[in-house]
């Protein structure tokens, strides 16, 4: 079968041939019919050689952390699930047995990397390949009717979101302010998930005009480009008090800056983007009662629930569709900045 693999540090990946998989007892393989292309994967891939080692992932790396697929095959002892069906597939894979996996929260397993459990893409073989070997059938969330193509990317560019935005709901009321920061593949489903679960005003920041147009087609009240005076800005906007809930979907050192200098006092500062930046946080550098959090992914149970959404039609995903011979170009626009909002790869 072909893949998409990461196989020498510094290199682009490269399509390959390799061996089908076969699913041993307990596991499920796919046909892949989506994987979602994340900023994630760029991240990895621009690692050197020491914090790459670090992190275990190995090379050679099939990529793509976001998937969709029909079961091909079953390995004995799965029960539940029949040949032909279309799953999503909820990748923070964790032990299953821990106190946090037992609620759900496989993305905060306390034993996965005692283990040496990795998620798809990120470790594991991921879904940029024609089949997808899936560990465990619990790690797979039928789509029913909802298309793959246009839904793959919501397994993390929704489920991120989603249980970043769903922590800070008590606060998102009537007359509140949500600032997301960054409109691209994140935060331009953020606005949506807030929108559909709030009465908060949201202001979107970002650099590229494109991308603000994007914010604005989705649903933001405001959309401000990322200068100078943007903190003024909000200020502003907010009449001085700054936002009830920040969500940086960028998280470099500039905007974590700006989130900091635009929280309220009682706010939240929640910092998704994985940009490298870094918050002090004391008495005195943020004011009164800033809850400042990092979630990493989301819980199983709230993967659900973001399909839910799509279902309902309250949330989609702009995408740009790539084949899988096409994929390294797929990356190429992700690195230069110009995919308005997911690029999706079908094989």
């Amino acid at each position: 079968m072909r893949a998409l693999q990461y196989r020498t540090i510094g290199s682009a990946p490269v399509l390959v041939e390799i061996d089908r998989p076969e699913p041993a007892p307990g596991q499920v393989l796919l046909k892949t019919t989506a994987a979602g292309v994340c900023h994630s994967d760029q991240f990895v891939m621009d690692l050197p050689q020491e914090q790459y080692d670090a992190f275990g992932f190995g090379l050679p790396l099939t990529l793509g952390h976001e998937g969709a697929g029909t079961v091909e095959a079953i390995g004995a002892g799965v029960t539940g699930i029949t040949l032909g069906e279309s799953m999503a597939v909820y990748g923070p894979w964790g032990c299953g047995r821990c106190h946090l996996c037992a609620q759900g929260k496989e993305n905060y397993c306390t034993e996965a990397a005692r283990l040496g459990i990795q998620p798809p893409g990120l470790g594991a073989p991921g879904s940029m390949a024609d089949y997808l070997l899936i560990d465990d059938a619990r790690h797979l969330v039928p789509l029913g009717e909802l298309d793959p193509v246009a839904n793959v990317s919501l397994t993390d560019a929704g489920l991120t979101p989603y249980h970043a935005i769903k922590m800070s709901l008590p606060k998102l009321v009537a007359g509140s302010t949500a600032v997301v920061i960054g409109a691209g593949g994140l935060g331009h489903v953020g606005i949506q998930i807030v929108k559909a679960m709030s009465s908060a005003r949201v202001i979107a920041v970002d650099l590229s005009e494109q991308k603000l147009e994007l914010a604005r087609e989705v649903g933001a009240d405001e959309a401000i480009l990322s200068d100078g005076n943007t903190s003024a800005a909000i200020r502003e906007l907010t009449h001085g008090l700054g936002a009830t809930a920040v969500f940086d979907f960028v998280g470099a050192q500039s905007t974590v800056e700006l989130a900091s200098s635009v929280v309220a006092v009682e706010g939240d500062l929640t910092i998704v983007g994985i940009g490298g930046g870094m918050l002090p946080v004391g008495f005195g550098s943020l004011p009164y009662d800033v809850a400042v959090r990092t979630p990493y992914w989301g819980t199983r149970a709230e993967l659900m629930e973001v399909l839910d959404l799509a279902r309902a039609g309250k949330i989609t995903v702009e995408t740009e569709i790539f084949s899988l011979a096409d994929a390294p170009q797929a990356y190429e626009k992700l690195h230069a900045g110009t995919i308005r909002g997911r690029a999706v790869i079908v094989p």
